[in-house]
């Protein structure tokens, strides 16, 4: 049997100034308003009420070796497991924000975070966006039930800043044609062409979370880090959040490679004038200047179907969205169906209409 270390450990959360009911960050504002009084707070102000605190949190460890910790409902007492990964969650008893804010100190404080500015409704116009243009969808896979598990979530991220420099050598190929009556002609000229350089990258993302598929999180790419601010844990009020378990050595590993890509590729668009550019050699050197540990706002839902997971996922801050969608092999079967018995009568019509009219 499973079990848990129990302590009273208090999960926090934020409280309106103003009549201390719970209170949420609003991303069309900008700010923190109370849906009890409707007051609204600037970050300044929240801070200057000092709305939540750090408690050390003891840990458990279950019969699978997965870590998790308990937690007290600052609003209802109840009781909240979360494993060592979640950093802010909901109590399932009253609902509001649980902030584990011990999750987010020491070496896994964050420096930076982007807040929310798309709010829920947009990702659900998102999501049901998804059906236009996809006729094999599953009737049901945009569902009420599943639009109500669109979840607000900080995942973890470290931006590196990289500094590349190298050279290529390329085979290029210059190729004329032409024509003298009816005789063709074709010239072609090879040349061996290099390039070098070098080029400064800033804040290159890596998600520092297993949990997310890394594709996804880099085709909702970019975020404008104009807006990036210092983090504050005030902003995770009504979101869920996670705190990294890449360490940073292994996640440049892949912020190095879309240096090294990167690098190749405009060196290789510097090369014009030619009909074919192929890269043969390359030698490109990539070095960390200095990384950042941030959280970044995504709009998420895996949707179960045929038992396999289906991953939506929207940028919180510029709106961009992806999804992998399933297909309903019972619709395919009846628009195949349907096409097929379209085909098979107008056949049919148009060889009796040619019988009729050649007797």
């Amino acid at each position: 049997m499973e079990e848990v270390n129990k302590k009273n450990n208090r999960a926090l959360d934020n409280k309106c100034p103003a009549c201390h009911a719970p209170i949420l960050f609003n991303p069309k504002l900008g700010k923190w308003k109370c849906d009890y009084c409707n007051s609204e707070f600037s970050l300044d102000e929240m801070k200057k009420y000092n709305n939540a605190s750090s408690e050390v949190v003891n840990e458990g460890v279950t019969g699978d070796d997965t870590s998790y910790e308990s937690y007290r409902c600052k609003d209802c007492g109840a009781e909240i497991i979360a494993d060592e990964n979640t950093a802010a969650t909901f109590c399932v008893y009253c609902g509001n924000t649980a902030i584990l804010k011990s999750k987010l100190s020491g070496k896994f404080a964050p420096t930076k975070i982007i807040p929310f500015k798309n709010v829920k409704e947009d990702a659900i116009a998102a999501f049901k966006h998804l059906k236009k243009g996809r006729p094999f969808l599953p009737s049901n896979f945009i569902s009420e039930k599943n639009i109500e598990k669109i979840t607000g979530l900080y995942i973890p991220f470290w931006l590196y800043d990289l500094m590349s420099e190298g050279q290529i050598e390329a085979d290029c190929k210059k190729i004329k044609t032409w024509s003298v009556g009816n005789t063709h002609y074709t010239k072609t000229d090879t040349y061996k062409v290099t390039r070098e350089g070098h080029m400064q990258y800033q804040k290159i993302p890596v998600d520092g979370s297993t949990r997310f598929e890394n594709d996804i999180m880099n085709t909702i790419e970019p975020f404008d880090y104009n807006e990036m601010v210092d983090y504050n844990h005030a902003f995770l009020s009504g979101f869920l959040a996670e705190k990294y378990d890449v360490e940073t050595d292994n996640a440049i590993k892949d912020a190095i490679d879309r240096a090294d890509t990167s690098t190749v590729t405009e060196m290789k668009n510097s090369i014009i004038g030619y009909s074919t550019v192929n890269v043969s050699n390359k030698n490109i050197n990539v070095k960390e200047e200095k990384h950042e540990y941030a959280l970044l706002p995504v709009w998420m839902v895996n949707v179960k179907y045929n038992d396999k997971y289906y991953t939506f996922a929207m940028n919180g801050q510029t709106g961009e969205f992806v999804g992998n969608m399933p297909i309903s092999k019972k619709k395919v079967f009846i628009y195949a169906t349907a096409i097929f018995a379209i085909c098979f009568i107008a056949i049919v019509l148009i060889s009796y209409i040619a019988y009729v009219t050649g007797a």
